[in-house]
């Protein structure tokens, strides 16, 4: 998503080029291109998918939709395994339109979680539950702190449901440390993502994440939490920037691989 302006192929070519060894895709893409032909494509280039995104939004109250939305992450499950990853990302979705029910929701959630884990891990794709900064709880995520999403996760075996740890996310939140170590000590941080906070936020705030070393999250300080949880997985860099949309992707991939460099290493 970062670089959403390249196709697959260029996606692919400009990571080889800079030595990038793995992406996370997003299924949209994916499913444009073709999922089996995205996966040979990654997999005949030496590369590793980290994760897919996204499935969730559980919270619907409707039966119809519900079923609907458990169909759809069903195969995503499948999208995953057939990419090679075994990480999905979950964005668990926001307040049905008229409610005002937080706690009902999150239980929806849980509900949904129960029903996919046992289909995801016989299929060998772990659901990664990302809670998302609270200005996005009324319409995408009623899950908005690490504490919420470790809450749902440790309901259900560690090798089904984990979390998701995005700077972007998580950076004002004081208790995350903790979390981030408890969510490790588990085995439950599936996945750890990059993305920097600058202000003003644009209009609709969801494509205001910042180039890493632009904003006011320290990466370093984070890269050191999850590690000293224990964390050895891939560490992934998610920007919804239409600044960097703008530009030439392949300059954009090197300008990020060299941050993270600079800035998380």
């Amino acid at each position: 998503m970062t670089v959403k302006q390249l196709s697959l192929p260029e996606l692919v070519d400009a990571c080889l080029e800079l030595a990038v060894p793995g992406v996370g895709l997003w299924r949209e893409p994916v499913q444009s291109y073709g999922v089996e032909a995205a996966a040979k494509l990654i997999r005949d280039a030496g590369l590793t998918v980290t994760t897919l995104c996204r499935g969730g939004f559980f919270t619907a109250i409707d039966p119809d939709e519900r079923a609907k939305a458990l169909d759809d992450n069903r195969a995503a499950v499948d999208e995953a395994a057939t990419l090679g990853t075994d990480t999905l990302v979950l964005v668990s979705g926001g307040l049905p339109p008229g409610s005002k029910d937080l706690h009902g929701a999150r239980e929806r959630i849980a509900d949904a979680l129960a029903a996919l884990g046992p289909y995801a891990q016989e299929r060998g794709v772990r659901l990664a539950i990302e809670p998302l900064h609270p200005m996005y709880a009324s319409d995408r995520c009623v899950v908005s702190t690490l504490t919420q999403a470790l809450d749902l996760a440790e309901r259900f075996p560690a090798d089904q449901v984990g979390v998701t740890v995005d700077t972007y996310h998580i950076w004002w939140d004081d208790t995350a440390p903790a979390q981030i170590a408890r969510a490790g000590a588990s085995g439950r941080i599936h996945t750890f993502q990059l993305a920097d906070w600058t202000t003003p936020l644009p209009e609709g705030v969801l494509t205001g994440r910042g180039q890493i070393g632009d904003g006011a999250i320290d990466m370093r300080e984070w890269k050191g939490y999850v590690e000293a949880a224990g964390y050895t997985g891939p560490i992934e860099v998610e920007l919804f920037n239409t600044g960097l949309w703008a530009r030439d992707g392949r300059e954009v991939l090197a300008e990020t691989a060299a941050r993270f460099v600079e800035h998380a290493t």
